[in-house]
């Protein structure tokens, strides 16, 4: 079963450390890759981490702050560079159009990858579906920040699980079972069965990302039954104020987002270079949020499957 993981490449903030790199979060999701926010260094940490860049298919740009863009024009020649086979689609904020052409064209390169710009004209309220594939779809809402910046999701779509016993009984076997899920319905004999019949529902899984933003409903909205949220935590409780001041949340802020979407796992991240260590960062989180893990680099987070509902 292929594998859905998220790989954490960078969980500084607006200043790398010596410990955490500048942004960049790599989804692996089942064939394809999602690579967020790259920021300076996100080329090599992906080397680190065992990633090629033919393994992106999409890249996400929350807003065109340097910690979250700048390892952009890397990223785009190295997929020239390795000659990858397939598109990428980038997916950023429309105001920032400008900025994604400067970094695109950051350096003189023989563009030789298939790079498909997707500006996101996102609604002042709201989620908007910006991709759709035959097994997910990709949302984003606005979040609270001092400049253009979405959050996106990622959602499954919902399937269904075949029951063995149920499939024998009804005498579909073989290459009928095929047919049945690909049509919803298939003839054995003289009884027509429908996928119904054999199999239970089974919801997709849900992946939230939320960075650079004061608590808002986008967040809730983003993170709703999230399987994996992974959200900025770039201030202890104790500096409320500046998160405040500069449009960014807390430990706190984070866990309570995660509380009141019904998260079911909270990945802490994007830390001021100000504290050496967030383990109170974790602690406040988990005072809230069980589940809460504050991510490092090189982190790895698994993201379950849905399990199918009781019949």
């Amino acid at each position: 079963m292929s594998a859905r993981e998220l790989v954490a490449l960078g969980t500084a903030s607006q200043v790398p450390t010596r410990h955490r790199n500048h942004n960049g979060y790599f989804l692996r999701w089942d064939d394809e890759g999602f690579l967020f926010d790259p920021g300076e260094g996100t080329q090599r940490q992906m080397l680190r981490g065992e990633l090629p860049a033919s393994a992106i298919h999409r890249i996400f740009v929350t807003h065109f702050h340097g910690d979250h863009c700048l390892g952009l024009a890397g990223i785009l020649q190295r997929l020239s560079l390795d000659r990858c086979a397939h598109p990428v689609t980038v997916h950023f904020p429309a105001s920032g159009q400008v900025y994604f052409e400067r970094l695109r064209d950051a350096a003189i390169y023989h563009h030789a990858a298939e790079i498909v710009p997707a500006p996101i004209e996102v609604p002042e309220r709201g989620l908007a579906v910006i991709a759709e594939t035959d097994t997910y779809r990709v949302l984003a809402h606005r979040l609270a920040h001092p400049v253009d910046t979405v959050g996106y999701r990622l959602e499954e779509r919902p399937g269904r699980t075949f029951l063995p016993e149920a499939l024998a009984a009804a005498g579909v076997h073989g290459p009928a079972v095929k047919i049945l899920s690909r049509d919803g319905v298939v003839t054995v004999g003289e009884r027509t069965v429908t996928v119904d019949e054999v199999s239970v529902a089974r919801a997709g899984s849900v992946f939230a990302f939320v960075m650079d933003t004061a608590a808002c409903d986008g967040a809730v909205a983003l993170a709703r039954d999230a399987d994996l949220l992974v959200m900025e935590a770039t201030f202890a409780a104790e500096d409320q104020p500046l998160a405040d001041a500069y449009g960014h949340c807390t430990s706190v802020d984070a866990a309570r987002t995660a509380v009141a979407a019904g998260a079911h796992r909270l990945a802490l991240t994007h830390f001021s270079q100000r504290y050496q260590s967030v383990d109170g960062h974790l602690a406040e989180a988990r005072a809230l949020f069980p589940d809460s893990v504050a991510l490092r680099d090189f982190d790895r987070v698994a993201i379950p499957r849905r399990r199918a509902a009781k019949p």
